[in-house]
């Protein structure tokens, strides 16, 4: 089988280490937080980190859907499909009913919880449900889920009120390598740029309904970054901004080593199909924005636009 964790953000361990190390410097200067209450504090964060996790997983199992071949054949095939190109690991994935358009991923131990809430299937067709499913088992698969808790808790020591926020703001920074890194690992699942990019603006605006709705919704994503309140938010944010994300799945989709985890991939599921070799293999030209489709008026909509395609 292929697997690589290639696809991990270039400076995700590099703004990771430096937290770390931000977190010690703040540990060792500051005099309100020794190294053996910091020690205790972290310990206990932890330990109720763990607890909590648990209970949660344990409440997930009695009040949602379990997804599994038997309850929802339809996505435990896409769950299944994702799981053998990514394999991420031993991952419960459930199906809740809350009015938001979200997953997240949790876990210390295996089997790590990945859940989905109900709007998602209901507004996203396959291709961009196998993108969310992908971007959380990157998550579990780069090991986000478990360093997030320490983390965590590090950043949460007792400090003065300037260096604590320096300290949520390199944890959210990290947060942020964090999900460049797991959109990667949803392109790779889905296989798809356009459906990774219509994904990520269905998540911004679930009432899609026509080309005209879809770029205008682009276009708001699009100004985002125009704003400089937004740009300053975002720096204590756990996501970036929709934009940002798109355009660094743009630019990884064009690169050779994209391909070549694809064709790789790809391989986990049809085995019989050729990967080609690092020598080899030539990056394929992608398209930088969902193509548009000629319209037709004898077509339904979605038909027109296929990412507004229902699943089954």
């Amino acid at each position: 089988m292929f697997r690589s964790r290639r696809y991990r953000y270039n400076n995700e361990i590099l703004v990771l280490t430096l937290t770390i190390l931000l977190v010690l410097a703040v540990i060792i200067l500051t005099s309100t937080a020794t190294f053996c209450l910091s020690g205790i504090f972290i310990l206990a964060m932890f330990i109720i980190s763990a607890l909590m996790i648990r209970s949660h997983h344990q409440s997930l199992m009695q009040q949602t859907l379990h997804v599994n071949p038997v309850n929802t054949p339809q996505l435990s095939a896409l769950v299944e499909n994702c799981t053998q190109k990514l394999l991420p690991g031993e991952i419960d994935v459930f199906l809740a009913k809350k009015d938001v358009m979200n997953a997240y991923t949790f876990g210390l131990s295996n089997p790590k919880a990945l859940v989905l809430y109900s709007p998602l299937v209901k507004v996203m067709n396959a291709g961009e449900l196998q993108f969310v499913i992908g971007h959380e088992m990157g998550h579990v698969a780069l090991g986000h889920t478990w360093l997030n808790t320490i983390i965590g808790g590090l950043a949460g020591i007792p400090a003065p009120f300037g260096a604590a926020v320096i300290l949520y703001a390199a944890f959210r920074w990290w947060n942020r390598m964090c999900e460049f890194s797991a959109d990667r690992a949803g392109l790779l699942a889905c296989g798809d740029l356009n459906r990774a990019v219509s994904a990520l603006v269905k998540l911004a605006a679930p009432g899609i309904r026509s080309q005209q709705d879809f770029d205008r919704a682009l276009a708001k994503i699009d100004a985002e970054d125009d704003e400089v309140t937004n740009r300053l938010a975002e720096a204590f944010q756990t996501h970036p901004m929709l934009i940002r994300r798109i355009n660094n799945l743009r630019s990884y989709a064009r690169t050779a080593e994209y391909q070549q985890l694809q064709a790789g991939m790809n391989h986990n599921v049809h085995p019989q199909a050729k990967t080609p070799s690092p020598q080899t293999a030539a990056p394929k030209p992608m398209p930088s924005v969902p193509a548009p489709i000629k319209k037709t008026s004898d077509l339904p909509p979605e038909e027109r636009w296929p990412w507004l395609k229902p699943q089954g």
